[in-house]
């Protein structure tokens, strides 16, 4: 691993007034610190916030929720406003990683974690996030659990996070704060498209350190659910994976929301299907026509076309079984 600077951060003010060039923030560092070790992450300096005030999940004047950056996984999970107002959410956060992780990991931090492809953290083949434009050895190489939307020529890795999935399809926006000011990112734009620039992953400035993640209030997500299809039962990423809101009204859907995971290069939001449901019969030949529309675009490679299938029948069966549950 390489030397380091090190410095514990008093407040929020001078967290971001201390940023350099090559400058990490440090919270659980779960991701980060194993990135290091790798060899893959090499910053000059690490800035710990792991101790700033920016726990809590606090109610907003409407309903909504505020969520601090520095809130533990853990904490997300169990808390009894998301596990009411947003299950879905809870859902998300309790089907990635373990325990102890969870215990670690926080909200901030698991919207920035990297791809877990397997190429990304191996030094002897081509990763154009990890080396910009040397190239990508998954495209023809092994990629059985890479992504077949928002591909490009330049990379098919997918996005690893369960709680972004979820967050995605809530309409969560981003809270982030550098010396000059505060902004807010909707999450649905936070993650950018590989494009011909795979490394630059997110629009948050190098300065920019993520405060809170603010839910507006959503009649549909008291009925929603998160399904994860995995290799094994514990402690794996998702081949695919689907976060539902849904609210039905007289037989007809009235609100919808959905996030996709496992196949896409960033947290999916499934706005084709939503168009296509809003309105629509709540029944299993509108939830098959919406499915289908928003996977048309989906560019499977030999190994991981099997995915387009997969999550098409997942998304069906989530929303069958939610529509019990959103009849009005």
């Amino acid at each position: 691993m390489k030397d380091f600077g090190y410095q514990r951060a008093a407040d929020v003010a001078a967290a971001v007034a201390a940023v350099g060039p090559g400058t990490k923030f440090l919270a659980g560092g779960t991701n980060l610190v194993d990135l290091m070790r790798e060899g893959v992450e090499t910053p000059d300096a690490l800035i710990d916030v792991s101790r700033l005030p920016l726990t809590g999940i606090d109610a907003l004047p409407g309903g909504g929720l505020r969520i601090g950056a520095l809130t533990s996984n853990s904490q997300l999970a169990a808390h009894p406003l998301v596990r009411t107002r947003y299950p879905v959410l809870a859902q998300a956060v309790l089907s990635g990683a373990s325990g102890q992780l969870r215990n670690m990991a926080t909200v901030g931090g698991n919207l920035l974690q990297r791809t877990r492809c397997s190429y990304f953290t191996d030094h002897a083949t081509r990763c154009n996030k990890r080396s910009p434009g040397s190239g990508c050895d998954a495209i023809d190489g092994f990629h059985r659990t890479h992504a077949v939307l928002g591909t490009s020529a330049h990379c098919i890795a997918a996005h690893p996070s369960d709680m972004a999935v979820a967050l995605v399809a809530l309409d969560a926006v981003v809270e982030a704060v550098s010396v000059r000011g505060t902004r807010y990112l909707p999450l649905a734009g936070f993650h950018r498209l590989p494009g011909r620039t795979p490394h630059e992953e997110t629009e948050l400035a190098p300065d920019e350190l993520i405060t809170a993640v603010e839910l507006p209030a959503l009649s549909a997500a008291a009925n929603s659910r998160y399904r994860k299809v995995r290799d094994r039962a514990s402690y794996a990423f998702a081949l695919v994976s689907v976060a539902v809101a849904l609210e039905v009204d007289r037989g007809m859907v009235s609100e919808v929301r959905i996030g996709l995971g496992g196949i896409g290069t960033v947290p999916w939001r499934a706005r084709g299907a939503e168009r296509v449901l809003l309105g629509a019969t709540a029944g299993e030949e509108s939830y098959r026509r919406a499915a289908h529309t928003e996977l048309a675009p989906a560019g499977g490679r030999p190994q991981n076309a099997f995915k387009v299938e997969l999550v098409r029948r997942v998304l069906v069966s989530t929303l069958c079984g939610l529509t019990e549950g959103g009849a009005g």
